[in-house]
């Protein structure tokens, strides 16, 4: 293996050649501490940067084995670790004098996360080492190499950079054990909702607005609210180390989040949300816990769909149109709704999260005087408040919805939360006495949940990964696209969706599932989930030859969501 020295020399010698010198830098270096690897070097300047890696030895490096004993608190030291060394990055980046040539020269990244921990191939933490992947802009001007630039970001700057961020004597041990608690929180708070029948947990203190819809950090204004929960609704649930933490507990069954605008309707059914991540300390969110299984809805216009059952909702369409097996290229709001609702249970959705501000008013209600205009048998949709109960009796699957227009709600709620200035109260007797009070008059469209909905078996043509003359092309287009193969697959509408590292992994892992289990008699739901059980086993490995650092493990809901958004997709 070569040394700093030989890769200082190396770097001399092809100073003011053509940028593709650079690719003879490829391979490992000793560099005194700790291990260089550069993996990948970009074409040209402009290109995507190059991958790199930076191995040690963590107990030379004072990171311990109790540090990670369990699967949250190894996940809590990548996570930590990863941000650590982006920090270490902005550091050694602000004692620079200047720029170092065009396009992407000097620039040094990590994947490193926002407000969510997520897995991530940023990071991988063994028993004896640590490695890092990031990705480096060797400098150039035009298309020469600058060559002494690109020894200050390789021989001086990594080093500094690892120095301050791998190992234990630089970094602040206490963050880390505080870092390692919360997840280890969350996973604790998670696992306990099926006992109490929750399907999520608030705690008090909580802080829930955000800065922006576009800013997920917390809100920093003395005027933000921390959550307070209604004494009804309020639960105690177990910490590890026998601490306990109270706060309010949404029920199983149908809640409904009412109240007027601007009051927090829509906050509350956010964090729930993403209650099924941890956040990181200080995000405020940091005790709010949701179980797996939980799955945001929407009406999704223009979306694809490809023979999905939407009878139970959409039945009797004129000319005889088949809602058994509906297939679209350009859904309604109500279809697109209708089968997203149905692709989430076919994947065994346990909650579904709908905010009535993002549905599609037809298929959410019918009222009296829109049943007497308009005879159920010139209509063909069943409106999701005559399905809701029938979903959680004969599917176990439970709705929490943010209503704020339709009363008619009240007659199939479990549970009515009303936010009044961001603090929550339980209102669900008053609802009662109300819909006793002023009854709709509407009569109940439902005949009964679908129990057998069919598989569906996807084809292996629909996963054709070429593009040109590239045998594969995968790239994330933002968090919103998935460029794959010759197809553009629309995610925008994946509320659960957190990081474009995740929308990144979901073309590695659909080109996975395409390859290893697709099989002839597997449907999709135990494709997907067999590939999911082997990356939470395995890590997301697998789905990385490449050995890319900015991917980061999504859940096999939105896996499943994105396959069924293809517009390849063939279903047998």
């Amino acid at each position: 293996m070569k040394d700093k020295t030989q890769l200082a020399a190396e770097l001399r010698r092809i100073d003011g050649k053509g940028y593709g010198s650079y690719k003879d830098l490829a391979g490992p270096y000793d560099m005194g501490g700790f291990i260089l690897r550069v993996d990948h070097v970009q074409g040209d300047p402009f290109a995507s940067p190059s991958r790199l890696r930076v191995e040690v030895d963590r107990r030379r490096n004072g990171f311990t084995p109790g540090l990670d004993a369990e699967a949250p608190t190894r996940l809590a030291l990548a996570d930590f670790l990863a941000r650590a060394f982006s920090r270490a990055i902005k550091k050694t980046k602000s004692s620079r004098s200047g720029p170092r040539g065009m396009g992407k020269s000097g620039l040094i990244e990590i994947d490193s996360g926002g407000q969510e921990i997520l897995r991530r191939t940023a990071v991988f933490v063994s028993d004896d080492r640590i490695e890092v992947r990031f990705t480096a802009g060797l400098p150039a001007r035009g298309r020469t190499v600058l060559g002494r630039q690109a020894e200050a970001m390789l021989i001086e700057e990594v080093p500094r950079i690892v120095a301050d961020s791998l190992s234990a004597r630089a970094l602040d041990m206490a963050a880390l054990g505080e870092h390692s608690r919360t997840v280890e929180d969350w996973t604790e708070l998670q696992k306990g909702l099926a006992g109490k029948n929750l399907v999520s947990f608030i705690a008090d203190g909580s802080l829930l607005p955000r800065r922006s819809g576009v800013d997920p950090r917390p809100l920093n204004s003395p005027s933000a609210v921390r959550f307070q929960s209604p004494p009804q609704l309020r639960v105690e649930m177990s910490l590890p180390g026998g601490r306990k933490v109270a706060g309010m507990g949404v029920p199983e069954g149908v809640t409904l989040i009412v109240g007027g605008g601007f009051h927090g309707k829509s906050t509350l059914l956010e964090a729930v949300s993403l209650g099924v991540y941890p956040h990181v300390p200080g995000d405020g969110r940091e005790l709010v816990a949701t179980i797996g299984g939980a799955v945001k809805i929407r009406a999704e216009d223009g979306r694809r769909v490809e023979a999905v059952d939407i009878s139970p909702f959409i039945d009797n369409l004129p000319f005889g149109k088949d809602t058994k097996r509906f297939s679209t290229d350009n859904a309604s709001g109500s279809t697109s709704q209708a089968a997203n609702i149905m692709e989430a249970l076919e994947m065994g959705a346990k909650a579904l999260l709908v905010d009535e501000d993002t549905s599609a008013t037809n298929f959410m209600i019918r009222d009296r005087r829109m049943q007497v205009l308009v005879e159920k048998g010139k209509e063909p949709i069943t409106p999701f408040i005559d399905r809701v109960r029938d979903i959680y009796r004969e599917k176990g699957c439970s709705t929490v919805i943010v209503v704020g227009g339709s009363g008619d709600y009240l007659d199939v709620a479990d549970a009515v939360i009303q936010m009044d200035e961001y603090a929550p109260m339980d209102v669900t007797d008053k609802a009662a006495r109300v819909a006793g009070q002023y009854p709709t008059g509407r009569a109940p469209e439902s005949g009964g949940f679908s129990r057998n909905n069919s598989s569906r078996f996807p084809a292996a043509e629909s996963f054709d990964a070429r593009k040109g003359k590239r045998e594969v092309k995968i790239v994330a287009r933002g968090l919103g696209h998935i460029q794959y193969g010759e197809t553009t697959i629309d995610v925008s509408a994946l509320g659960q969706l957190v990081d474009e590292s995740q929308t990144r992994a979901i073309g590695e892992l659909i080109r996975l599932y395409s390859t290893k289990y697709l099989k002839e008699r597997v449907d999709l739901k135990d494709g997907v989930e067999a590939m999911a059980r082997d990356v939470a086993e395995k890590g997301l490995e697998a789905a990385n030859p490449r050995g890319m650092g900015n991917l980061a493990e999504p859940r096999a809901f939105e896996v499943a969501a994105a396959i069924n958004r293809m517009r390849t997709l063939k279903v047998k």
